[in-house]
This record gives structure tokens, sequence and C-alpha cells, in this order.
């Protein structure tokens, strides 16, 4: 069973799984009476299916239990049993959670792809793609890496975000904002919002790796 990492702080658990199985195999290790094949087969998609099964595949590697995860209209996920915050992401060829006993949680977690390189300015602002160079200056992954990661952390680090405001019409690119940061292969900046009167404050930590990078944050 490929679970590729898992982590807690304080009340916190986080995990990452990398999706080798196929999806039988993924649905073998379910056992529980959930509504497991009434979801899969509204499902088109062979890559939902896999994101879907292995999602409760590592929530019961974790969880020591199946755990059955519902979704507010908002499509924000919950457990049933009310155990844990919870918050998924996935993308490919891993999935990530986070949990936790007493606080709002939200995880993010980005396949590396040049694709950001295109788009950057759709969700960073000015201030935010001029501090790319302070920000790699002490960084040794070579130039073209460091960009792509610099790039995704913005935009997984907002997602994460996004997921714990838990509101609509939220504009990456105006409302969400990071505060400068040098890139490391792992740490902790800080995320700020503008969309709501609260303007909260998030600390947004995160880890790079050849495949992907992970944001995660507690409120």
């Amino acid at each position: 069973m490929p679970l590729f990492k898992s982590w807690t702080s304080g009340e916190g658990v986080f995990a990452i799984w990398k999706v080798e199985e196929s999806n039988g195999q993924l649905r073998a290790l379910l056992k529980g009476a959930f509504p497991y094949d009434a979801d899969i087969s509204r499902m088109k998609a062979e890559s939902r299916r896999s994101e879907y099964l292995a999602v409760r595949v590592l929530l019961a590697e974790v969880c020591g239990e199946e755990k059955e995860i519902c979704h507010e209209p908002s499509g924000k996920p919950f457990l049933a049993d009310g155990s844990f915050h919870l918050s998924i992401s996935h993308t490919k060829g891993y999935v990530a959670i986070a949990l936790h006993l007493t606080r709002e949680v939200g995880i993010d977690i980005e396949q590396v792809s040049g694709r950001v390189l295109k788009v950057a300015d759709r969700f960073m602002s000015k201030e935010e793609l001029q501090g790319e160079k302070e920000a790699l200056e002490t960084y040794s992954g070579g130039a073209e890496r460091s960009t792509l990661y610099y790039m995704l952390l913005h935009w997984s680090a907002k997602e994460t975000m996004f997921k714990l405001m838990n509101q609509a019409e939220v504009d990456f690119r105006n409302h969400l904002r990071i505060l400068p940061f040098r890139l490391c292969s792992e740490g902790c900046f800080t995320g700020c919002e503008c969309r709501t009167s609260q303007a909260a404050s998030y600390p947004v930590h995160y880890m790079l790796h050849p495949d992907f990078v992970c944001t995660w944050s507690v409120i």
C-alpha cells in the first residue's frame, strides 16, 4: 500500500497516497457498508473513480477504519460521524487528506507542470509576480524548476485558503494575497484575504516534491 507520507501537527493529521493500484485493487481494499459502488457508477471518468477510491482508502489507513464522506451544498467535504474536520485534494498520481479534531483545516496538492507559467497572471498579483527574484535567491533547485515551484505554491496556497474560507465568488488574483517568502524545500508563509469583512490571515505550510507541491493550513 503506497502511503507516500503522513505527519501530525498538534491535533491535525495529514497524509499523501501515491496511487499505483488499479481501480479494482483500490475497491477491494474497502470492506465497509458504504455506497461506494453507487457513487462510482455515476462517474464516467476512470481517473475520477480512482481519486474517489484512493481518498477513501487513504482515509481508512489514517483513521484505522472506513468513514463515510459527505458534502455540503458548496461541495465542502465532511465526515458523516463528525469525528474530524476534513479536507481533500488530488492531482495526477496522488491524493491528499487533512484531518483535525477541533479546527478547520485545508490541504491542496498540485502536479508540477509548466502550464502554470502560461496562466500565472490570472491568479497572481503584480506584486506577487515581481517577488519571484527575491523568493528564489536562496533556493538551488535550478531556475526553471524554481519558477514552477514559486508559481505553483501561489496557486496551491490560494486553493487551500479558498477551502478554508468556504465563500463563493473568490477572485484568486484580487481577493487572495501571498506575502513575500523565501523558497525552501519546505516551510511556511502567510496568506491574506480581502474577500470578507474579517480580512483573515492564514499560516500556509508547504512541501516541494519532484512530482508535486503540497500546501496545508489550520485555523
